[in-house]
């Protein structure tokens, strides 16, 4: 009887992960990875909720995965795109790479999505899953930095807010909020919180809604205590100049834009302001606005939203209900998750069954 083979398509983290369970079982197990090393996607993290080895270091994430899968006897071939699956009868037998023709059982498709493409996820992979019978969810950037109006954010570009709550209004109407960091940027903005709104947001842009966020600087203080802490400050600090006091409720940069934005002179004496002007800073200060214009490009997303249409995969498997032997894993199916180690989680874990299911233990 021929020796079974496995060929696993992609080296990111759902592929390795795929590779490695696979040959666990002693199945002969192909890597084909485009790029000339697997794991540089792995190797890319970000601000937020997340976990890293005692080390500190992500590579050392992706090295324990390669001495594994060495262990397994994984042969990986790189700068080897796939560019055709071999199918005959409605059961994979094979996948061509640079020409070459390699035979197999069994496909798992872990070639990623399109956003962060110098990584290697340019979206091949969908074409090949089309080529298998699967249609695909259109696809947009997820996770990602968002575009504001205005060039306000622009005159902060860099600024880091650590502690803020941001809520995000859909035609004008609170549709969800979060609580974390925000980073101004040249553009717009972007930051833990902001990537975790971003998913709804492109959606709710693509559909023609108008978005709007609400940053709120004070999050620790109602409108009241916030209002008594003013009071205190317009009281005792009067003769100063109205741009020295804020410095004490805000960052340096932060403070011309907010002075810009509700019409007080930066020069003006603390005595001199009114009630009421003291009221528009308390306002802006809970509820700073942002129109929302749209979004950054596959470039500088951290994930794909949309990809196969997860109707077409057994969960049980990750096998195709299209195409016999045909898994398909990770980011190229359609599912993406808050900023937080989610996205990673369901690449390790698909990667995992479908490496699992692919070579069934006895």
């Amino acid at each position: 009887m021929a020796e079974r083979r496995i060929i696993v398509v992609g080296g990111g983290a759902a592929g390795l992960m795929a590779a490695g369970r696979a040959a666990e079982a002693g199945i002969n197990t192909l890597l084909l990875e485009k790029m000339d090393r697997p794991g540089r996607k792995l190797c890319t993290t970000e601000r937020g909720g997340r976990v890293f080895p005692a080390s500190g270091k992500a590579s050392d994430v992706l090295s324990v995965l390669l001495q594994w899968l060495e262990r397994c006897n994984v042969q990986i071939n790189h700068s080897s795109p796939v560019e055709k699956l071999v199918i005959n009868g409605g059961h994979i037998t094979g996948a061509v790479s640079r020409g070459r023709a390699f035979p197999c059982d069994s496909v798992i498709l872990a070639t990623g999505g399109a956003s962060y493409p110098g990584t290697g996820s340019t979206g091949d992979g969908y074409l090949l899953a089309v080529s298998a019978g699967h249609n695909i969810v259109p696809q947009r950037p997820a996770l990602v930095p968002l575009e504001t109006a205005g060039g306000v954010t622009g005159k902060m570009a860099g600024l880091n807010l650590r502690n803020t709550k941001v809520r995000m209004f859909v035609n004008g109407r609170k549709h969800k909020e979060a609580f974390g960091e925000v980073v101004f940027t040249e553009f717009g903005v972007t930051g833990p919180v902001i990537l975790t709104l971003s998913g709804e947001a492109v959606d709710a842009i693509r559909a023609g809604h108008k978005i709007t966020i609400s940053i709120d600087l004070k999050p620790a203080l109602d409108d009241k205590k916030l209002d008594a802490r003013l009071l205190r400050d317009f009281t005792t600090r009067g003769k100063e100049q109205v741009n020295s006091l804020l410095r004490g409720l805000l960052p340096r940069e932060m403070v011309p834009v907010c002075l810009e934005l509700i019409g007080i002179p930066p020069e003006r004496s603390v005595s001199s302001i009114s009630a009421k002007e003291r009221r528009r800073l308390r306002m802006w200060l809970k509820d700073f606005r942002l129109e929302v214009t749209g979004y950054r490009p596959f470039t500088e997303a951290i994930i794909t939203a949309g990809g196969v249409d997860t109707r077409e995969i057994d969960p049980r498997t990750m096998e195709s209900r299209k195409t016999k032997g045909l898994f398909i894993v990770g980011e190229l199916l359609d599912i993406h998750a808050d900023t937080g180690g989610y996205n990673l989680q369901a690449a390790f874990s698909t990667g995992w069954l479908a490496g699992s299911s692919a070579a069934p233990r006895e």
